[in-house]
């Protein structure tokens, strides 16, 4: 048993620093030594809105501390990432390729039973607590079971390596598994923050021609551009169906709408955007994953138009990490660049201020 510092949030706004007991892993197992935990915007939403206690956060990487019976593909002293779609390898999704939404763990999708590790791995006053996305990376220990990690045998920091466990795995991959982006086209990309900056590096490694970066906040575009995006275009939030930003980027793409447009503002309004900047037959694809309820003009879906939902880039955490991490190691992704600022648990508030006033791409916890 460890006793452990973690973030602890009552699912109805509030969180504090907590005191927690960490378990010794059961069979199929892991306890993780977090070094680092990225920020994201679905951590400040499940404060809000989960109505009950859990340990907050999702991104995570860090060093293997016990194993329990039955693990094979990771032993004490070895540093991993932190995977919160948790495929069982079993179900029908596993088994036709989509593991992300695995109908047995998956927190989104599935029933959520078999993720979780066993009932007494966290406790907070003597009663089990849950984690987040069955991570809970908030924390300086977590038990996961074998299947939510994955070996990290690159050079990298901890910070940069823990953000590939969702933001960088949700713009990437919406582009090259959902979206298939092909060698010359041209690529919108609305909102700039650190999923959408990802959606700019993997269309850029995908060799879209054109990247047209759509935000409100001039720093963002020039942000942008450094992630690869050839154009910037500034959207004027009283132009709400996105008219003047579809005069934009036809000016920009020789009379044409865009082959690809990306959502990832996770602002309801903006929905149907994507499929508002697109040419017949082209792809949109909502990124952020909205889950309000928003209506759609239908004549936006003319004509072949194909509107995606992809969760978490179609991750394959076996398959898509490594690709990252290599596209990392070679010079071509950047991830480094990607952390604005890192933060400790005891000023994570300030870490939450800036994320939601758009100060920062991407931030990090850094465990000492």
């Amino acid at each position: 048993m460890r006793s452990t510092k973690a973030l602890v949030s009552d699912g109805n706004g509030a969180f504090d620093v907590k005191q927690i007991t960490v378990g010794e892993p059961a069979a199929n197992e892991v306890r993780v030594k977090i070094k680092a935990a990225g920020l994201c915007h679905t951590d400040w939403d499940s404060i809000q809105n989960w109505n009950k206690p859990f340990i907050v956060g999702h991104e995570g990487a860090g060093i293997v501390d016990a194993v329990g019976e039955g693990v094979t593909k990771v032993a004490p002293g070895d540093k991993v990432i932190l995977n919160w779609a948790i495929p069982c390898g079993q179900c029908q999704q596993c088994l036709t390729g989509y593991p992300h939404i695995c109908e047995i763990n998956s927190p989104v999708c599935g029933k959520g039973l078999c993720g979780h590790a066993h009932a007494n791995a966290t406790l907070y006053n003597n009663a089990p607590l849950e984690r987040s996305f069955h991570l809970g990376t908030m924390a300086e220990y977590t038990v996961v079971k074998e299947a939510a990690v994955v070996k990290l045998e690159t050079d990298i920091s901890f910070s940069a390596a823990s953000i590939v466990g969702c933001g960088v795995m949700t713009g990437w991959g919406s582009v090259v598994n959902a979206a298939n982006v092909k060698a010359g086209s041209t690529v919108c990309v609305i909102g700039c923050g650190g999923v959408g900056l990802n959606v700019i590096q993997a269309a850029r490694l995908s060799g879209a021609a054109k990247i047209i970066a759509i935000d409100i906040n001039d720093e963002r575009l020039a942000q942008a551009k450094q992630f690869g995006a050839t154009h910037g275009v500034i959207a004027n939030r009283a132009d709400s169906h996105f008219d003047e930003v579809l005069t934009q980027v036809k000016q920009i793409n020789n009379n044409r709408a865009a082959d690809y447009a990306f959502e990832c503002t996770a602002v309801p309004a903006l929905g149907s955007a994507p499929l508002k900047l697109i040419r017949s037959a082209g792809t949109a694809v909502q990124v952020s994953g909205i889950e309000q309820r928003i209506d759609f003009d239908c004549e936006l879906f003319e004509w072949d138009k194909i509107y995606i939902n992809p969760l978490y880039g179609q991750c394959n955490p076996e398959r898509d990490f490594p690709r990252i991490l290599a596209l990392y190691a070679s010079g071509k992704l950047k991830l480094d660049e990607l952390i604005t600022k890192t933060y400790s648990l005891e000023n994570i508030t300030e870490g939450f201020d800036d994320l939601l006033n758009g100060r920062i791409a991407k931030g990090a916890i850094i465990f000492d």
